[in-house]
């Protein structure tokens, strides 16, 4: 009865239908965002760059869709309309301050609010479990809303990728008082959201254009934990060994911590119920176990919740087909970060100990590669080592987050010949399928892989 008290509170407050645009709609957070929007029953419009799955999915949920060039003026007079009607403009990390539609919002006066900002106030509003940590935040948080919901206290959930569980989407409505969300790191995003309960699974070095190193993570990850309240829990990778350098910093913050450990013996039964490959994954398990523990959810629940998961979307997805003749196993995945690869490619290798392996790589970002160079070296020579060949295609350049000066240091051919191995060789992406179809060998895996557009390349 208290949950949905909770929930028709909330409600009340957002009776009133407003008009809210959202700028890069098509983006898989702020998608999930427009999505608890609709659900509230509030008029959507919103804009991206290009038609996706994801704008599809919006657009047959009632939103209004406009794809838009975000360094010219705005055209369309429906969308102009929009703007200036809306009561609140909502807005992606990744959208530039001089972008015409933000613009307009500003010349119309009307509030405006970073993707970030919005999920802030969210999290204010619900008992809110975050996910954070450089790797693993969607699938953790998969498996925790998949446990709340067999357990029936019926969360809404915000996540960084489609569930099949949840239709293909990456949100749910939920009607009790909570929230489960990924929490990002980048940029400090998660420096706007107040949770009852954090989930840590590892720190590591990513997003160095923005933190420039480790100390800064560390800095920034440890205002974070203290959002938490005296009554507040923080789930921690007790194997993880930055999160124990941050613990140490934190042992003065009043608040609980419920340590988690591929050591324990849970980790074994896990092993054995999971669908989905790889110790990363039995990490991120024991992840949700624990927070599920907190939340005094049965394990009888628990485990049957893990063992019916079915995985989330471009994470270790699997497909079985037939293509020129030969019978081949798709992977598509969405590791973009050396630590990534290198687990994606051993839970590779686990599952199929006697199949030729490939790995087609698509760097993500200019100055992630750039930071990053040298780990992806050690990695890819690693995965030599127990893998078949790896391809590796252009950078993905992600718009509005590259520098020019990077650009010219780095790129797919260069991360090649500095693998220097005869089973690394770089192709542009629209080779590869060329490539593959004279080489591929019968009955082997492909693992497609990177956080940018690769994965088309298994359609």
């Amino acid at each position: 009865m208290q949950s949905n008290n909770i929930f028709n509170k909330i409600s009340q407050s957002q009776r009133r239908k407003q008009g809210v645009h959202f700028i890069g709609i098509g983006g898989i957070g702020v998608s999930a965002l427009a999505q608890y929007y609709l659900a509230m029953g509030h008029k959507i419009s919103g804009s991206d760059l290009a038609s996706s799955e994801i704008t599809e999915l919006l657009r047959k949920k009632g939103a209004e869709i406009f794809i838009t060039n975000p360094k010219s003026k705005i055209q369309n007079p429906k969308l102009q309309s929009k703007i200036k009607n809306a009561d609140l403009v909502i807005y992606s990390p990744a959208v530039r301050k001089d972008h015409p539609e933000l613009l307009a919002a500003s010349r119309y006066k009307l509030e405006t609010m970073s993707y970030p900002q919005a999920l802030g106030e969210l999290t204010k509003k619900y008992f809110t479990i975050a996910v954070s940590g450089t790797h693993g935040k969607s699938t953790t948080t998969a498996m925790i809303a998949l446990i709340l919901v067999k357990s029936g206290l019926d969360p809404a959930v915000i996540v960084g990728t489609k569930l099949k569980e949840f239709g293909n989407s990456n949100f749910r409505t939920g009607k009790s008082k909570y929230l489960a969300i990924e929490a990002d790191e980048h940029m400090a995003s998660f420096l706007n959201y107040w949770p009852k309960i954090i989930v840590l699974t590892n720190i590591d070095k990513d997003h160095l254009d923005y933190y420039k190193n480790l100390k800064n993570i560390l800095k920034s990850f440890k205002k974070y934990v203290s959002h938490l309240s005296k009554d507040g829990v923080l789930v921690a990778n007790k194997d993880d060994i930055n999160i124990s350098k941050l613990k140490t910093q934190i042992s003065k913050l009043q608040f609980k911590t419920q340590n988690y450990s591929l050591k324990q013996r849970e980790a074994n039964i896990l092993r054995r119920i999971l669908k989905i490959p790889g110790e990363h994954n039995v990490s991120n398990a024991l992840a949700a176990l624990t927070t599920a523990r907190v939340l005094c959810v049965p394990d009888k629940i628990s485990f049957k919740a893990l063992s019916e998961f079915r995985g989330s979307w471009r994470r270790f997805e699997e497909r079985h087909i037939t293509w020129n003749k030969k019978y081949l196993t798709i992977v598509s995945d969405y590791a973009h970060h050396p630590t990534e690869v290198l687990a994606t490619l051993k839970a590779a290798r686990k599952k199929y100990p006697k199949k030729r392996i490939w790995c087609v790589f698509q760097p993500h970002q200019y100055q992630r590669t750039h930071y990053l160079f040298k780990d992806f070296i050690k990695v890819f020579k690693e995965a030599l080592t127990y893998i078949d060949r790896v391809i590796i295609t252009d950078i993905y350049d992600v718009a509005g987050r590259e520098n020019k000066e990077v650009k010219k240091k780095v790129s797919g051919k260069k991360l090649v010949e500095a693998v220097r191995k005869p089973k690394a060789i770089y192709l542009p992406k629209d080779s590869v399928l060329g490539y593959a179809k004279d080489n591929f060998p019968n009955r082997g895996v492909l693992v497609i892989m990177g956080a940018g557009d690769i994965y088309m390349l298994g359609r």
